[in-house]
């Protein structure tokens, strides 16, 4: 991956334009859960969305389920936080990704990041930006996991208190599994994630709304 740039997009008076155009930087954190294998579909339809830009932060476990090749957009994970910091006066990229962000979506939020999140471990790069992110920008987790960990009683606790701090949930649906069990844990499906970012796009009157 290329190294993280703060000045991305170049500035209007470069490409000729007097007015830069107004993007709504969205970043998905992906973690790694089966559905991660719907990322680049997720990607996708966010493009969709008039002014949206989007970048991706990666654990290392979800790499096991989608083609980084089919992600059309920038793909930062935890070597590129140790490859860009060199010394005192680098750039941290956790914190240039939460101040680049005005939205972040965590789709699929796994068990794991989620007991992490809950508690406040800050183990990885997606971890980190998390951690540090600006509570008065909004935050979306889609939590998904097999049945049996959804129904554990410390989920219900995690899950509230990750919405105790500002962050909005995108409730996982019944479906049968990949496993092969039935029952609620499924992601939510893609249109409806792309839905709720165009939502808090329109709201902030930004180039999305429709």
């Amino acid at each position: 991956m290329e190294p993280f740039s703060p000045l991305e997009p170049k500035a209007a008076a470069e490409t000729g334009s007097s007015v830069p155009e107004k993007k709504f930087r969205v970043l998905v954190g992906v973690t790694g859960s089966v559905a991660a294998l719907k990322l680049p579909l997720l990607i996708s339809e966010l493009l969709k969305i008039p002014g949206v830009e989007v970048k991706v932060v990666t654990t290392e476990r979800a790499k096991h389920f989608y083609n980084p090749q089919e992600i059309p957009v920038p793909l930062y994970s935890d070597e590129d936080e140790w490859q860009l910091w060199k010394g005192r006066s680098d750039p941290v990229l956790h914190i240039e990704l939460r101040r680049w962000a005005d939205l972040m979506l965590v789709a699929p939020l796994d068990a794991n990041t989620l007991a992490k999140l809950a508690t406040g471990i800050c183990d990885n790069l997606l971890t980190c930006v998390i951690r540090a992110w600006d509570l008065r920008k909004p935050l979306l987790f889609c939590p998904a996991m097999n049945t049996a960990m959804w129904e554990h009683p410390i989920t219900a606790q995690q899950v509230e208190q990750l919405k105790a701090f500002g962050y909005t949930e995108i409730p996982c649906v019944v479906k049968k599994l990949v496993c092969g069990d039935e029952g609620r844990g499924a992601m939510a499906e893609v249109w409806t994630i792309a839905e709720s970012v165009r939502r808090v796009v329109a709201e902030r009157d930004l180039p999305a709304q429709s």
